[in-house]
C-alpha cells in the first residue's frame, strides 16, 4: 500500500510516497536552477514555494558526457520532472518523518567528475533507510557545468554544489526524522573523490561529522592543466574558456565538444596521466574554493576531528576493460609507463609481481595509480593529521560474465544500497544475483550504518600496522594486515600529486 506524506520544510511543504516501510521525497530543490545569470556560479538558495509541491519523481540530471567505451554506465530510469533547468534537487528516504534524531546518510554520486545523476535506480535509498537511517541522494553539477576552469566563474562549482547539499541537510533533515548534528557523507569514485575535497575545503567547515570515501582517485589539477583543458574544448567551436563567452552557448553544444576531445586526448602530450584516463575534469587545487589536495591538507590535520571510512575494491580497473579483449605485453607496458610510480616504473612493477601476466599488470598498474593507493594514502594522511581513519578492501569478485569483472570498480555501491535489479548493478551481479552477494552486502551496510550511528563500524582505525577490513565470504574476508602489500611498497613514499602540464 502506497501513502502519501507531507513534511514542511523552510521553503514550503513537499509531499513524498510512502511504501514499504520507508517514506520517499523525490526532487526537491536545494538551489536554485543554475542557468541565465547563474550559469557557472557558485549555487544561489532555491526559491520558496506556495501550497504543497509534490515530491514523487526524481528532478532531471544537469548536462552530462557519458563515457563512450563500454562497459556502459548506469542511465537514469523512471520518472523525473520535465522542468529541464531544475538540475539542483535532492531526494530523501526515512523510515520514519515522525521521529527524532536518527543518523544521516548524504550520498555523493560518482561518474568521472562528467555524468551520474540521483535518478539512477542503482541509488535507490530504500533498503538503507529501512536499516533505520535518513538517505540523501542528491545531483550536482559535472563536467563542463561542475569543473570547467572557466575566466569569470569560480572554480570547482560542482564542489560548491555538495556543499549546498550539506548546508540544506544541516537546516531541513530534522524534518524528516533526522539528527542534523549526525551527518555521514557517503561516496565513490569521484563522490570519493568530492567527499575528499571537503574534509579540507573551508566552505564545508562544520557541516560533515562523519565521512566514507569509496575508491578515491587520485587525479587533482593545478589551474594552469585545469584552463588548458578548457581551453581545448572550446577552441573548436571558436571561443574563449570564459563564463562570459559560454553563458548562452547550450549545454548540448559543449557536451558534443567534449565528445571530440575525447577522441583527441590520448594525442594530448602535454596533460602527461590525465591524457590516458577516461575524463578531462577533476576538481582544481585553486587555492580558494580547494586550497589545497586533500593527502596534503589532512596530513596538515584539516578534517583531523571527521571520522573516515576510506578503501578500495582489488580489481578497480576491470570494470574498464572491453570483456574478451586480450592485453598485449605492449598494452601493459604503456600502461606501466603511463601509470606507475616514476622513472622506472614499468620494471619495478615487473620485479614486485614477476608472475603476473599482461592482463593482470596492467589492472594493477591502473588500480593502484587511479584509486587504490590514492585511498591508502588519504587513510595515512588523515591519522598523520591527527585524525581516525578506518581502512577496508572489497575483495569478493562478482561471478558475471565468468569472473571477469573480479571485484571491480563500482561493485561497492550496489553492495552498499542493496540494490541488485537494474542498469550496471544488475550487469555486474546477474539474475538473481548469488546468495554470496547478500552476504557481503549485508556486511558492508551493516558496517556503514553503524559508523553513520555511533562512529564505530566494527574494526579498528589505521595506525600504521594498516589493519584492513577485508569484505569477503567466509574466511577470505575479516579484520587483518593491508593485502596489496607489493602495491604499497611500490608507492609507500609517492603519494598522489597535484596535475599540472608538462
Amino acid at each position: 500500500m502506497v501513502e502519501q506524506t507531507v513534511v514542511r520544510t523552510r521553503r514550503g511543504a513537499v509531499r513524498g510516497v510512502q511504501a514499504g516501510g520507508v517514506a520517499a521525497f523525490r526532487g526537491i530543490p536545494f538551489a536554485a536552477p543554475p542557468v541565465g545569470a547563474l550559469r557557472f556560479q557558485a549555487p544561489r538558495p532555491a526559491e520558496a514555494w506556495d501550497g504543497v509541491r509534490e515530491a514523487d519523481v526524481f528532478g532531471p540530471p544537469p548536462p552530462q558526457a557519458p563515457l563512450a567505451p563500454p562497459p556502459p554506465m548506469p542511465v537514469p530510469t523512471g520518472p523525473i520532472r520535465h522542468d529541464p533547468t531544475d538540475w539542483l534537487t535532492l531526494n530523501v528516504w526515512t523510515p520514519d518523518p515522525g521521529a527524532a534524531g536518527l543518523p544521516v546518510l548524504v550520498w555523493i554520486h560518482g561518474g568521472a567528475y562528467r555524468m551520474g545523476s540521483s535518478a539512477d535506480p542503482g541509488y535507490d535509498g530504500s533498503v538503507l533507510a529501512g536499516t533505520g537511517a535518513v538517505v540523501v541522494t542528491a545531483n550536482h553539477r559535472v563536467g563542463i557545468e561542475g569543473y570547467a576552469q572557466l575566466d569569470g566563474a569560480p572554480a570547482n562549482r560542482g564542489l560548491l554544489d555538495v556543499v549546498a547539499i550539506l548546508r540544506w541537510v544541516r537546516e531541513e533533515i530534522a524534518a524528516f526524522g533526522g539528527d542534523p548534528g549526525q551527518v555521514t557523507v557517503f561516496g565513490e569514485s569521484a563522490g570519493a573523490g568530492a567527499i575528499a575535497a571537503l574534509l579540507v575545503m573551508p566552505a564545508a567547515d562544520g557541516l560533515v561529522d562523519r565521512a566514507i570515501a569509496q575508491s578515491v582517485p587520485g587525479t587533482f589539477f593545478a589551474p594552469a592543466l585545469a584552463r588548458d583543458v578548457s581551453a581545448e574544448i572550446v577552441a573548436p567551436l571558436g571561443l574563449a574558456p570564459t563564463a562570459a563567452a559560454l553563458a548562452d552557448v547550450p549545454p548540448e553544444r559543449l557536451i558534443g565538444a567534449l565528445g571530440d576531445l575525447d577522441r583527441r586526448m590520448p594525442t594530448i602530450d602535454r596533460w602527461g596521466l590525465v591524457a590516458h584516463t577516461p575524463t578531462p575534469f577533476s576538481p582544481v587545487v585553486d587555492g580558494e574554493v580547494l586550497p589545497t589536495s586533500p593527502w596534503a591538507g589532512l596530513a596538515a590535520g584539516a578534517g583531523r576531528d571527521v571520522p573516515l571510512i576510506v578503501g578500495h575494491n582489488r580489481d578497480e580497473w576491470r570494470l574498464f576493460l572491453v570483456p574478451g579483449e586480450a592485453i598485449s605485453e605492449e598494452m601493459a607496458a604503456r600502461a606501466m609507463r603511463a601509470f606507475g610510480p616514476g622513472p622506472g616504473a614499468e620494471e619495478r612493477i615487473r620485479a614486485a609481481f614477476p608472475d603476473a601476466g599482461a592482463e593482470e599488470l596492467l589492472v594493477v598498474s591502473c588500480s593502484d595509480r587511479m584509486f587504490r593507493m590514492p585511498s591508502v594514502h588519504l587513510a595515512e594522511a588523515h591519522t598523520a593529521g591527527g585524525g581516525r581513519s578506518h581502512l577496508y578492501e572489497l575483495t569478493w569478485p562478482t561471478p558475471a560474465l565468468d569472473g571477469a569483472f573480479g571485484a571491480c570498480h563500482f561493485l561497492d555501491v550496489p553492495l552498499v544500497f542493496g540494490v541488485f535489479d537494474s542498469g550496471l548493478p544488475l550487469q555486474l551481479l546477474g539474475a538473481p544475483p548469488p546468495p554470496e552477494a547478500g552476504e557481503v552486502s549485508a556486511e558492508m551496510q551493516g558496517a556503514w550504518t553503524a559508523f553513520a550511528r555511533d562512529g564505530d563500524p566494527g574494526w579498528a582505525p589505521y595506525d600504521g600496522r594498516q589493519l584492513t577490513r577485508v569484505f569477503d565470504v567466509g574466511d577470505r574476508g575479516g579484520v587483518r594486515p593491508y593485502p596489496e602489500e607489493a602495491s604499497w611498497k611500490l608507492w609507500a613514499d609517492a603519494p598522489p600529486e597535484v596535475l599540472d602540464l608538462r
